[in-house]
Formats: C-alpha cells, structure tokens, sequence
C-alpha cells in the first residue's frame, strides 16, 4: 500500500513527536489497525497522528486542515479536528498531521442496532454538511462526477464481484442512474468518501464521521448513497425523510453510487481475503449487505 520506502513505527512516531512536539511525546502510542492514505497511531486519549503513506495523503491532510476548522463547527456529530501538523524532515519526508480522535467504533467492524436513530443522525449530519460551497473550494479529480461518467469503475467492479444471479438487477439500478437527471444546483460540500469504515458508532448508533480527505464541492448524490451503504436495512426511507433535500433524479443517482459503492467495497474484502495488497477483509461482508439493501428496491 505505501508509496514510501520508510516503515512507519511506533519507534519513528515517537522520535518524530520528540523532535517536533516534545510536550505530546510522553503520551502512549498505539496502532489503529486499518486506514488507506494514512497510518494512524492513537496518541493518549485524546489524539491521533495520521501518518501519510501514499503519494496523495499529503495533500488530502493540508485539506482536511485547511477546511475542516470551517466545516466543523456546524455539524452536529464529533469529527477530527487539526491540531499540530508535523514538518517534513530527515527522518520522515512527507508532512503529517495531529488530529482529535473521534471514540467509537469503525461501523466495519460492528454493526448500527439503532437503525432509525442512525438515520436521523445521518439526515441531520448531511443537512447540515450540505449547503453551498464557496467558489476557492476543492472538485475532486476522481469522483464527484455522474454516473454516467463512472461507467468504466463501475464495469470493473461489476465484472470481479458480481454473481450471476444478480448481475441483471445490478445493472438494472446502475443504469436506472446513468438515465437519471444530472444535479442543476449549486456545488455543495460533500464528505465524498462514506462508506463502513470512516464512519463510527457507539450505544447501537452512529457517532461520528472520520476522514474528510476526499470532500469537494458537488453533487450530494455521493454523501446520500450512505442510505444503502452505511444504514441498516429499513431505515433509507427514514433516512430521506428526515434528510428532506433530495428530489427523485438524485435519489436515483446515490441508489446507483450505492451500488459502485458496495462493489468497490466488496472488491476491497475479496482482495484481503486473498492477501493483495491494499485489501480490506472487514469491507467484503460490508459491501455485500450493503449491495443487498440497494438490490431489495427504492427505499425500502
């Protein structure tokens, strides 16, 4: 997974906070297992140092910096918050980044028991995240577009995981979406990533949303297909009631980003299974319920 030849160990975490942070470097330091771009390590209590380990997290951690402390302060679930950066140096060559840490579980790795209050929590979140960005904001490079644009993601995808038997009503709500109408309103924030693992839970419900390294300015059709992907079954109808933004073209846009969603997922955990790099065997059993929710029709 990592672009970098380094190791990144407790040890050199350590060294790293001494020499750039001495007054955090007395606090214990753990390993969180999972992550994509970053390695995260807890830190106390209280904190995480996100550690890049791609080319790209570089940037996506100056982002998260520079629009997180904006963002945050109208939304009503915990999310990081910035709180040291980390200078590249000798004995790291990429900058890296102190976050608050978010408590609760990965939803990955457990499971939301409280599906109506998950989707108020997820309606009010989106709401609140939803409003129009301002004109110096980032556009993705790698999503945001429509459907019909993600064709070629969505045809790899399709072909590695998808089985027989349900090949005809995956396609069938992939190309309901590509037919959908494209957004005509203004470039809206939007996290851009949720799916299982960045968000958590506590008490049966979610509480809290982690890793907003990929938010732009777009379509909300990207953030509302977590009704399928993160919400247990039964609960998108409440989730879109209680959301009350969202007109039928775009509900039909996330259903069908749902579906890339769960098959992306589902790759990921099939990968892991089988030892690949970057795979994710948590994500597998993830995607294929959240495909199943997609497959059983609108929103029920």
């Amino acid at each position: 997974m990592t672009d970098l030849e380094i190791e990144i160990t407790a040890e050199l975490v350590h060294d790293l906070l001494q020499e750039q942070h001495p007054d955090l470097a007395g606090l214990a330091i753990r390993e969180v297992v999972g992550g994509w771009d970053n390695q995260q390590w807890r830190l106390g209590d209280e904190l995480a140092v996100r550690m890049p380990r791609t080319e790209r997290a570089p940037d996506l951690q100056r982002k998260e910096c520079r629009w997180l402390p904006v963002l945050a302060p109208r939304l009503p679930l915990p999310v990081p918050h910035p709180v040291r950066m980390g200078a590249a140096s000798a004995r790291f060559p990429k900058p890296w980044t102190i976050m608050t840490w978010v408590p609760g579980e990965p939803l990955d790795q457990c499971s939301i028991g409280r599906g109506a209050d998950a989707a108020d929590a997820l309606a009010a979140f989106l709401t609140a995240l939803h409003v129009e960005a301002p004109e110096d904001a980032p556009i993705s490079s790698d999503r945001g577009d429509h459907p019909k644009k993600c064709t070629d993601g969505f045809d790899h995808f399709f072909h590695a995981v998808v089985p027989d038997d349900l090949a005809d009503d995956v396609r069938s709500v992939w190309d309901d979406a590509v037919a959908a109408p494209e957004w005509e309103g203004p470039p809206l924030w939007v996290h851009g990533d949720l799916h299982p693992a960045n968000v958590v839970v506590s008490d049966g419900t979610l509480s809290g949303v982690i890793d907003f390294g990929d938010m732009f300015a777009g379509d909300p059709a990207w953030d509302l297909a977590a009704a399928w992907v993160i919400l247990p079954a039964g609960a998108a109808s409440r989730f879109f009631e209680a959301y009350a933004q969202a007109d039928g073209a775009t509900i039909r846009r996330a259903r069908g980003l749902a579906a890339l969603k769960s098959l992306f997922l589902m790759l990921m955990g099939q990968n892991g299974d089988r030892g690949l790099p970057g795979g994710k065997p948590t994500w597998g059993p993830a995607g294929r319920a959240a495909l199943d929710r997609v497959l059983k029709g609108g929103l029920t």
